[in-house]
């Protein structure tokens, strides 16, 4: 007798856990775990290349234009085409990663005019140009925020060094 009551007992707590599985926290898992760590280093890539060629390691207009053509837009190009392909299925992690797709985006756009800026000499689409960047920043850190509150509400310890998007 005590089986038939140790048997129900167990296939109820085994369906009780279904029911109160976290889709949200299932996704968000997967999402920081494997789908951006695939990625991110073309994101990585293409900022350090960037860097390498601006501020104070500038040291040419034509330098900075072939960092720009020839590493730094096709290497973001890719990074975004693999980060708008990831599909996502509840919405507090979608609404979350439309961010990051949306600074993404404005960064891509935005050494997309510095190459405009500088075929052209013209100063202005530059500072058009860094007010993009700056904006395209500020999204990142938006997402990362995003991603930062997703976890704390639904019980995922984020690493010390957690950093998905390079925010600067």
């Amino acid at each position: 007798m005590k089986k038939l009551i140790i048997f129900p007992v167990l296939l109820f707590t085994l369906f009780l856990s279904g029911c109160f599985a976290d889709p949200v926290q299932e996704e968000l898992l997967v999402y920081l775990n494997e789908e951006l760590p695939a990625i991110t280093n073309l994101e990585e890539d293409a900022i350090a290349a960037y860097e390498s060629a601006t501020g104070a390691n500038y040291t040419s207009d034509l330098d900075l234009y072939d960092v720009l053509s020839l590493d730094v837009i096709p290497t973001y190009q890719q990074f975004t085409d693999k980060l708008e392909a990831i599909r996502l299925k509840t919405d507090e992690v979608r609404g979350v990663h439309e961010i990051y797709i949306e600074g993404a985006n404005l960064q891509y756009n935005a050494f997309n005019k510095i190459i405009s800026a500088l075929e052209e000499q013209d100063r202005g689409m530059i500072e058009e140009a860094n007010t993009m960047l700056d904006e395209a920043r500020k999204l990142l850190r938006d997402f990362d925020h995003g991603i930062e509150k997703l976890a704390e509400e639904h019980n995922i310890e984020l690493s010390e060094n957690f950093d998905p998007g390079t925010t600067d």
